[in-house]
């Protein structure tokens, strides 16, 4: 049982941000009805630059500097993430105490308009701030317009909604957690756009040597959902990539055996090299997690082999 009495969740103010906060918070405050559970709000480096793709001013990383910032200061206890927001090598002291289960993951195609990513007609704008779905949208649909878009969800439709865009690109995720799934048209398939790395999953960061702390998290943990987001982590951080970069990674576990896709592409979608492997994972916690992250090797190998290296190299260089 833990002897903390007030628990303190750093977190950005974004509605869906509010949101996973406030459902730990709510998930906290059911295991441990006598632990107070505060929210502590602040607005990071990425809220504030919303004219600027962020590939441009240091990817996504800019969402959680400020949050980490908090727990080293110790104004908060943990910080609440979506993970494919959180760069692939953490900060010394810091830990990333439970991984949550995993919502739905796809990308989802929004529009007033067109039914489908097949039904835009030629030259259609379509916004996304990911360069990942563009490269992959790009390779289906070379002929679309795409377009940067930045700024939070209700932002984005609002864009959308004032005509800027014919349709765009969220996560499923996000739009079924801020209960606007009503604006999903439909889910693209994993062939069209593969999910970024740890796309649906939250995360929750703390101090590592915090033992009562980590303590609290561990009922939170979904085991499944953190060897697939592990296995995927490791291939980006194999391929020294970041956040914000033309990287998707999706891992699932089937029968025992953990499965992992993984891509990189060209930013205007010409290139796109696609690599797969799976392994069987045993009952040991620890050997299961040492498997997964190996998978994400052999398939970051793979991907190097075909010369995702160089793509990323020339990405580096231009940004």
């Amino acid at each position: 049982m833990t002897t903390l009495t007030t628990l303190n969740i750093a977190t950005r103010q974004s509605p869906l941000a509010l949101w996973q906060a406030e459902h730990i918070q709510a998930r906290l405050q059911a295991l441990y009805p006598s632990l107070t559970v505060n929210l502590v709000p602040m607005v990071t480096k990425g809220d504030k630059i919303l004219d600027t793709p962020l590939a441009k001013i240091g990817g996504k990383g800019l969402f959680v500097k400020e949050l980490e910032q908090a727990l080293y200061e110790k104004r908060a206890d943990i910080a609440v993430h979506s993970l494919k927001d959180v760069p692939m090598v953490l900060p010394e002291g810091l830990t990333l105490g439970a991984y949550c289960e995993r919502e739905q993951p796809t990308d989802a195609f929004i529009s007033n308009h067109y039914e489908s990513i097949d039904a835009l007609p030629q030259g259609a704008k379509l916004g996304t701030s990911s360069l990942r779905r563009q490269c992959q949208i790009q390779q289906y649909r070379p002929d679309l317009e795409i377009i940067s878009l930045r700024g939070n969800v209700g932002t984005r439709l609002s864009k959308l909604d004032a005509g800027e865009y014919d349709a765009i690109i969220l996560a499923t995720s996000g739009l079924t957690r801020l209960g606007l799934t009503d604006r999903i048209r439909h889910e693209l398939d994993t062939h069209i756009s593969l999910p970024a790395v740890g796309q649906g999953a939250l995360a929750i960061e703390c101090r590592s040597d915090d033992a009562d702390v980590l303590a609290l998290l561990k009922p939170l943990n979904d085991e499944p959902s953190r060897l697939c987001v592990m296995a995927e982590r490791a291939m980006n951080r194999h391929l020294q990539g970041g956040c914000q970069v033309p990287i998707a990674g999706f891992a699932t576990i089937q029968d025992g055996q953990i499965y992992l896709q993984g891509r990189v592409g060209s930013v205007d979608g010409k290139t796109l090299l696609k690599a797969e492997h799976h392994n069987a994972l045993v009952d040991d916690a620890r050997e299961s997690e040492q498997i997964a992250e190996a998978v994400g090797v052999v398939v970051a190998e793979a991907l190097i082999a075909q010369g995702a290296d160089k793509i990323l190299a020339q990405i580096y260089q231009d940004g």
